[in-house]
């Protein structure tokens, strides 16, 4: 049996202002209305053949907790969520993965952001590369290339092993265009995927053995571990003090037992807003359009436009991508320095460098219509059985409008339904709850008045989610 460890870190700068720190790519609806995250789940859950039902790992950070569960639920898979403190690369991720589950557990650790439209073609993949495994070697999956790219790192191939693998001859960097262009023709490379296969036994002993500082910190971390339901938090001081590095350096690239699987198959780690446009077909003149975007007298234009219309008019080579809060037009040519517009965003303070107007909570969303003097307006969507905490505000009054569906609203001693057209009035220190009793999206307008509406002004009681009494960055949760 395989599991599946997907590895959710990433703070999705490179596809910017559609993903944020706050919500990275993998968590944006960009293929079908589905995440990156949900399809990738769909995609390990056949790899035993045994359906949605199989269960899996995840490795996330703490302030994406939610968001994993509410793709894990959508993708009807289940398992478990190992919530890092911080940010620490993949290594500490695999490791952490790997002290979780038994020795000879075959593991395979995907990548939450990759597209690969045939889930037979990757399960087959996997498949092949599993004798190699259970021998004792880390097996990689490397894409055979389609073109000379500069922004994958690529692996040559060594000597077959007789299963379907390669040995490993070496790693190279991501190459610049003549040097790519020079792999290409040489025959016997692939792009490094990122994939990875082993037994947690073997992964152990090969982290011991080129990165013992690493295994030393990730076994103090989860020999301490806190459970809460599907979450498992290491303890947070030990693993703070782990050493990030990637797998790649830590491990792969000193160890003698590496193999490499072939993959033919569809791929791309949706890297850019070039490789973004891809996933849309062309028309004539190569424009690509997503959503509401208009392409007239233009070429190799991509306009992603999900909520009001946007065109583009004698231009080429151009990405448009429209947010309620941020806009980025960009020559295609630059595709690959967004993330440096981001660090320049985020020397300028601004908040639409990290965060979105919308904000994802683990009962729904809320999204920020307006602000002025002493007023704030919210769009509140609350999920199916959903509730937001029990709480109370210092400084603010709210006015609760049901747009469709029905709330069951908790005001001081009182309990009742609010239904569509219906409001009530919540006063400034009165203790309230909102939640969905329904079996449909309880979608509300709040309109905040008052002479403090900072995000930090909420006192919790009592909270289903098991977040503390007051949380600045959770607000209204």
């Amino acid at each position: 049996m395989i599991y599946p460890v997907i590895l959710c870190g990433g703070s999705g700068t490179r596809l910017w202002p559609l993903s944020r720190k706050s919500f990275p790519k993998q968590f944006v609806p960009l293929v079908g209305n589905k995440s990156l995250l949900q399809l990738t789940l769909e995609r390990v859950a056949q790899i035993n053949g045994s359906g949605p039902s199989h269960e899996l790992i995840c490795v996330a950070a703490e302030d994406h907790r939610f968001l994993v569960a509410q793709a894990m639920q959508a993708a009807k898979v289940k398992g478990q969520i190992i919530l890092e403190p911080v940010a620490r690369n993949t290594a500490p991720a695999m490791a952490l993965a790997a002290l979780q589950l038994a020795p000879q557990d075959l593991l395979l650790f995907c990548p939450s952001d990759h597209h690969i439209p045939d889930a037979q073609a990757f399960a087959a993949m996997v498949q092949q590369g599993s004798h190699a495994a259970r021998q004792g070697a880390i097996v990689t999956f490397g894409v055979v290339p389609s073109f000379p790219s500069t922004a994958y790192g690529y692996i040559e191939q060594g000597a077959a092993g007789g299963d379907g693998s390669f040995g490993v001859a070496r790693f190279l960097e991501k190459p610049n265009a003549d040097d790519a262009q020079a792999l290409i023709l040489q025959g016997n490379v692939l792009w490094n995927a990122g994939i990875f296969l082993a037994q947690a036994s073997t992964l152990l002993e090969a982290l011991q053995q080129h990165a013992g500082d690493i295994l030393q910190s990730c076994q103090q971390a989860m020999a301490q571990a806190a459970q809460d339901q599907q979450f498992v938090r290491p303890e947070p001081e030990a693993f703070t003090a782990c050493r990030a590095d990637s797998i790649d350096y830590a491990v792969l690239e000193r160890h003698k037992r590496v193999a490499v699987v072939p993959f033919a198959g569809a791929w791309s780690d949706v890297g850019s807003w070039n490789a973004v446009a891809d996933l849309s077909p062309p028309d004539d003149q190569g424009n690509r359009i997503d959503g509401h975007g208009l392409a007239v007298q233009s070429q190799r234009t991509y306009i992603h436009a999900p909520h009001r219309v946007v065109v583009t008019l004698g231009t080429q080579d151009l990405l448009v991508i429209d947010t309620p809060d941020a806009l980025l037009v960009a020559a295609s040519s630059h595709a690959e320095q967004v993330r440096s517009v981001v660090a320049q965003l985020e020397t300028r303070q601004s908040p639409q460098a990290s965060q979105h107007r919308k904000v994802a909570r683990p009962w729904g969303c809320y999204d920020s219509i307006d602000c002025g003097q002493r007023f704030q307006v919210k769009r509140i969507t609350v999920r199916p059985g959903a509730k937001l905490s029990l709480q109370m505000h210092h400084h603010r009054a709210e006015h609760w409008i049901v747009v469709s569906g029905t709330a069951l609203v908790t005001k001081g001693n009182e309990t009742f339904l609010v239904t569509e057209n219906q409001s009530t009035y919540i006063p400034i220190g009165e203790t309230h709850r909102l939640e969905n009793p329904g079996k449909t999206d309880l979608e509300m307008i709040e309109v905040q008045t008052g002479s403090y509406l900072g995000e930090d002004d909420i006192v919790r009681f009592e909270d289903t989610y098991g977040r503390s009494p007051r949380y600045p960055s959770e607000p209204e949760a």
